[in-house]
């Protein structure tokens, strides 16, 4: 199993290397995105006007990018990025100001759900450095202010009305300079699921706000988070990515004597933060760094790290290997115009495997198997089967 990490450089607004992405994520963007259609599916207008709501300094953004990509009714609806289907992943952050301020994340998710993009872009107010998703989505970032964010899932079954994280996310970079400002923002704007936001500028102000479609959105001061909301609500997916065990390790961890941002980092390299279920859809696919002060980032891997800053990005190619161990080797670079993909990509086998864990837990595994056939019957995802079992288990 193997992951084509790209950093990619167009410190301007969308152009030709955001497009070459674009055409080749679009396509498993758009079958995952109308898998999710019912008679209850808002239109492009009702997305429209809630993006102009929510979020309406991105709105030149928005008709800029459906116009470079000729967007037809389905594109024009995703990039509003309002009530996408449901999605389930893990993760881990922590904030630390001792030696310096920083913070770090590990990912963990199935590595064929993972664009693999580090991008750099101006579309608006500020630049923007940040791990892509949904082509304009960000799952964690910094921006030229020094204002660092970062998800992780909350471990709650509740889908309701509002925007997916990352498409949030993207709007807290591109126009906040502090944590009291992206504070505002996130309670602002409605999430359709369950997640934590942790949220750091380069004052050392730290926030994590806890994010549902059914809650208020609640503030605290926390420096970080796993995979719940205070009580563990979804107990057989805590079980399986082990959210409380990994909670009390970076609790305890932080409150050690003397602990500096660089072992704190080595830390998300190792167990228990570090994951190693990779075609279960819970290892760890990379850990993030950054460090507001002094404008940079890293990504790391067990034995391979890159840096990147505002002033100094490096576009190349790195390979990832995923085994029960990572072994990684730099790739040559190649020119962002042409992004690589993987021949294997078998994102499907990703979404139902990721989804079968996460919701039957350690069942026997004749039922894990069951639910797998039900769900991808001849090696085909069911998406009316799989919205159809995601409505039963979230009303129950």
């Amino acid at each position: 199993m193997q992951l084509q990490f790209n950093t990619v450089s167009e410190p301007t607004i969308a152009g030709p290397k955001w497009n070459v992405l674009f055409n080749k994520f679009w396509p498993n963007y758009k079958t995952w995105f109308l898998s999710n259609n019912t008679s209850l599916t808002p239109d492009l207008k009702t997305s429209q006007e809630a993006l102009k709501k929510y979020m309406p300094k991105m709105w030149p953004t928005y008709v800029h990018l459906c116009n470079i990509t000729n967007a037809d009714t389905d594109l024009a609806r995703f990039l509003t990025g309002f009530q996408p289907p449901a999605y389930i992943s893990a993760c881990a952050q922590a904030v630390i100001d001792t030696d310096e301020i920083q913070l770090v994340r590990n990912y963990d998710y199935h590595p064929n759900l993972l664009e693999g993009t580090l991008l750099l872009s101006k579309w608006n107010d500020h630049k923007v450095m940040g791990t892509s998703d949904c082509l304009i989505g960000i799952v964690d970032g910094m921006n030229d202010a020094g204002l660092c964010v970062s998800l992780t899932f909350g471990g709650r079954k509740e889908v309701g009305v509002g925007f997916g994280i990352p498409f949030i996310l993207r709007y807290v970079l591109e126009f906040c300079s502090t944590t009291i400002e992206a504070v505002k923002i996130l309670k602002g704007i409605p999430s359709h699921m369950s997640y934590n936001v942790t949220v750091v500028d380069k004052k050392g102000v730290i926030k994590t706000v806890m994010l549902a479609p059914d809650k208020k959105p609640l503030v605290t001061s926390t420096a970080f988070a796993t995979n719940h909301q205070g009580e563990v609500d979804w107990p057989e997916n805590a079980q399986f990515n082990q959210t409380v065990k990994r909670y009390n390790f970076i609790k305890n961890y932080l409150k050690s004597k003397n602990v500096s941002s660089a072992e704190l980092a080595k830390a998300f390299l190792h167990p228990p933060l570090y994951n190693t279920k990779f075609t279960e859809g819970f290892g760890t696919l990379y850990t993030s760094v950054y460090q507001p002060e002094k404008m940079r980032m890293q990504l790391l891997w067990p034995n391979v790290a890159i840096e990147r800053s505002f002033d100094t990005f490096e576009e190349e190619q790195i390979m990832i290997h995923y085994h029960e161990t990572v072994q990684t080797a730099p790739a040559a670079y190649i020119p962002t115009n042409e992004v690589y993909v993987n021949s294997s990509y078998r994102w499907q086998d990703a979404v139902v495997d990721s989804l079968v864990k996460s919701m039957v837990g350690k069942e026997s595994k004749a039922t894990q198997k069951a639910l797998h056939d039900k769900l991808m019957p001849n090696g085909e995802v069911a998406w009316e089967a799989i919205a159809d079992f995601w409505n039963q288990t979230v009303t129950k």
